[in-house]
């Protein structure tokens, strides 16, 4: 049925004889690829490709008992994970051959080379349609075999789990990618390779099913996470025991090994599409007084800082305060890891989004590594891109500083951070500008983060259990702080706006400073305000 030679020496049953999943094309300059692996370290050479009888024989021997499974993740119990790794080489080996070996990573002048060779020059789009093609043609061929040998074909919903697993392995995010499809999972939590829990959008946590046969196979895999991507691609090894990405589709990774006990990744998904202030009213995260509040000193160029716990909501909320930005604005973001995605919005015609870069290879004179990009460069190369406002992302260090730079500039800079409440939320920002260096005093950071920084509003979260049993994840701003110069010997002064609150959104608390009622120009509602102040309002 094929012409491909078989190698008895080789076990099409163990995973750990198979080859890279691409092969290694020579190194250019300026960049250090990893390639992925399913062999172990100490396996120097690679194998042969896998014959695509070997991989029949493997199927024909693998008959496991049908899955009484009903969990999402039932269609994956019995799939043969040897397998799909097996038919993932033999489609990575077809499309190497028709497209070079460097298929997953062409450039558009190696596009240009390769069309002169005959080979086929693709696009992503255009790639995953032949890997497709090759997927079917192999398991049609699979099939054909066991008809004409009278072994058990696959059903057809076997073969579709079959070729959907496959594809994963080549293009997405292998074993993973059923986890990140399932719209009930806000977090995934892998502590090694076969303890994997699912925090659901709820709050509660479920098991979920192994991600790799060993953390060697898993670690392999994060490495050829980080390195695939041509444009950011980020080292993950013993000299860089931590890897933070964003994933297709806008999930983010954070993974650590080696100063652990075992590999560990953690995946959160931004599950709560909440991308306009009406929409946090709705939903009973905010009250009308602080909605119009915040979106007229969003309008008014106001520079505000979103604080509050992990999974919290922040950057959700991020996302509805930059909705009211006037959409005629040019706006540049600035980020670790792509969170924002402010492009994709569609609320503005302009969005220029800076990612830093850690950089790969030896450490310069300089104490960087070769190809590192810092939100600092970032922010001085922004000041050519006749910019209206600089949106710096998550603050969790010396960005601070970056970010005081940017709210300087008078435009209307917003940020996230963690902090328990506002007053902590100060305090905080000042050690981390303070992490710039030695040149940032206490006082100095102080000095200026009070001078820019207008608002604080601070974030709460909450798993309560409902009358009939049921969990339920809340959020809601629990503070709206305005920020003032105070006495010299604490230097701040904070002045509630709107709550604080524990259990509900924060309510109008009824003080108008002047600042705060010139806002009327930008759309600010200062009746709304007072009404539920006097309603509902909070009182210090």
């Amino acid at each position: 049925m094929t012409s491909e030679p078989l190698i008895p020496a080789q076990d099409p049953s163990d995973p750990t004889s198979l080859p890279p999943l691409f092969s290694s094309p020579p190194t250019r300059p300026g960049r250090v690829r990893g390639g992925f692996s399913m062999r172990t370290g100490s396996e120097a050479e690679p194998a042969a490709p896998v014959p695509l009888d070997a991989v029949r024989r493997r199927h024909a021997a693998h008959q496991p008992t049908p899955s009484v499974t009903t969990g999402q993740f039932s269609d994956h119990d019995d799939l043969d994970w040897g397998l799909v790794a097996a038919f993932r080489t033999l489609v990575a080996n077809r499309l190497a051959a028709a497209m070079g070996e460097d298929w997953r990573t062409r450039t558009a002048d190696q596009s240009d080379a390769a069309a002169g060779s005959g080979r086929i020059p693709m696009d992503r789009a255009a790639q995953e349609q032949e890997g497709w093609r090759a997927i079917d043609e192999l398991l049609s061929e699979h099939t054909a075999d066991a008809v004409a040998t009278g072994a058990e074909a696959w059903t057809p919903r076997q073969r579709a789990v079959m070729a959907q697993a496959i594809f994963d392995a080549v293009f997405r995010l292998g074993r993973l990618q059923p986890l990140v499809d399932d719209d009930r999972v806000e977090n995934i939590f892998i502590l090694g390779c076969r303890q994997v829990l699912l925090e659901l959008i709820d709050g509660t946590r479920i098991s979920g099913p192994a991600v790799a046969e060993s953390d060697e196979e898993l670690i392999d895999f994060l490495r050829f996470l980080a390195n695939r991507s041509e444009s950011n691609p980020r080292p993950f090894s013993e000299g860089t025991p931590r890897l933070h990405m964003k994933l297709d589709g806008g999930a983010r990774l954070a993974a650590t090994s080696w100063v652990v006990s075992r590999p560990t990744v953690v995946i959160r998904r931004h599950r709560l599409k909440v991308d306009t202030l009406e929409a946090w009213v709705e939903r009973g995260c905010l009250s009308p007084a602080s909605a119009n509040l915040l979106g007229a000193a969003v309008r008014a160029g106001w520079s505000i800082v979103v604080s509050g716990a992990m999974s919290a909501g922040k950057t959700t909320l991020m996302r509805a305060l930059c909705a009211e930005i006037p959409r005629e604005e040019a706006i540049g973001t600035f980020e670790t890891e792509y969170e924002l995605f402010l492009g994709e919005s569609g609320n503005h015609e302009i969005v220029i989004d800076w990612e830093s870069r850690p950089g790969v290879g030896e450490i310069g004179a300089d104490g960087r590594a070769a190809g590192a990009f810092d939100l600092g460069e970032a922010l001085n190369d922004s000041f050519r891109f006749a910019l209206s406002r600089q949106i710096v992302g998550e603050i969790r260090g010396p960005e601070t500083w970056t970010m005081i730079k940017a709210m300087e500039s008078g435009t209307g800079s917003l940020s996230t951070t963690h902090a328990a409440e506002a007053n902590a939320c100060i305090r905080k920002l000042v050690t981390c500008a303070m992490e710039a260096g030695n040149h940032v005093t206490r006082d100095l950071a102080l000095e200026k983060l009070v001078g820019c920084l207008n608002l604080i509003v601070q974030l709460n979260r909450r798993v309560v259990t409902l009358p009939d049993g049921t969990q339920q994840l809340r959020r809601w701003v629990s503070e709206v702080v305005l920020v003032e110069p105070g006495e010299r010997e604490l230097g701040y002064a904070l002045e509630h706006l709107c709550g604080p609150s524990k259990n509900g959104p924060a309510q109008a608390s009824g003080i108008l400073p002047p600042q705060v009622m010139a806002l009327a120009e930008f759309g600010f509602n200062p009746d709304l305000f007072q009404s539920e102040a006097d309603s509902s309002g909070w009182t210090p």
